[in-house]
């Protein structure tokens, strides 16, 4: 069965986004871009909310042609181009031609048949109201969380109120020069 995976950014104080979603506090530098970039390649599957989808199809599909494009631009405009893409929306529809699964209704259940389909894992970006309703249902099985050295006082939290207890193991850490900390957790 495939691992349903959260990758995001954290403050010291538990928030994901600012308020109206700011992320100009999150502290990423090309140690970073590469370690994340070692992860996704052996990820064939990207889960989003619509909000950060839309973000996402604004920039990927592009960026790694445009004339000032960074190597690490290129590298992930590729797999993003590659990469099925699934969205948790209530307005959007499918499109086959972008290799974009929409999913609407019965989360649960369409989560658990992905986790049964057969690839790698699946990748959950940012969408912190995505990450709130499969916490909320059991639906993770892996955490890796940028833990960054600020305090935002207020904020889109990272988790909510959840049905029931989860455990989780921290399995490995890494210390980036920027002071991040990326701790990687899976279900206990």
């Amino acid at each position: 069965m495939r691992k349903l995976t959260v990758f995001m950014h954290v403050s010291l104080d538990g928030f994901v986004a600012g308020l109206n979603g700011e992320l100009d506090w999150v502290n990423i530098d090309n140690e970073m871009f590469e370690f994340v970039g070692e992860r996704i390649d052996v990820t064939d599957t990207a889960l989003y909310g619509r909000s950060t989808y839309q973000m996402m199809e604004a920039y990927w599909p592009t960026a790694g042609t445009q004339p000032n494009a960074t190597a690490h631009d290129v590298k992930h405009s590729t797999w993003y181009n590659q990469a099925k893409k699934i969205v948790l929306s209530r307005t959007m529809q499918s499109d086959s031609k972008k290799k974009i699964k929409v999913i609407n209704n019965n989360l649960a259940a369409e989560i658990i048949k992905l986790k049964q389909v057969e690839g790698s894992e699946i990748l959950i970006f940012g969408s912190p109201s995505a990450v709130h309703s499969l916490s909320a249902d059991q639906l993770i099985d892996e955490y890796w969380l940028f833990l960054n050295p600020v305090l935002l006082g207020q904020g889109i939290p990272l988790f909510k109120e959840s049905k029931e207890q989860s455990k989780l193991k921290l399995v490995t850490t890494h210390v980036f020069p920027s002071g991040v900390v990326c701790l990687n957790y899976v279900k206990h």
